[in-house]
């Protein structure tokens, strides 16, 4: 079996992509702790809306998605912005 290639050893594309992908997944990781804390403390009485609501798995689909969607970007835009500044 082939070893798996290194990190210098891939071309620029690549590891601008890996790049990338790191922060877009610490970034949604981030999200849906935020999400959790949100509800685990009944912050704005989110946890009673989930749980009393006929449509609660609708609202936390779209509660964690979103905040996905957001902290993925927000943490990639970080990334870019701070990355010629760490050379």
């Amino acid at each position: 079996m082939p070893d798996a290639p290194r990190h210098k050893d891939l071309s620029p594309e690549m590891r601008l992509v890996r790049f990338m992908l790191t922060h877009m997944v610490v970034g949604i990781g981030a999200g849906i702790v935020f999400g959790g804390a949100l509800i685990a403390t009944n912050t704005a009485n989110l946890r009673t809306l989930l749980f009393s609501s006929p449509d609660g798995g609708l609202f936390g689909i779209l509660f964690f998605m979103g905040l996905s969607v957001t902290f993925g970007s927000l943490a990639m835009g970080v990334a870019i912005m701070l990355d010629g500044k760490s050379r």
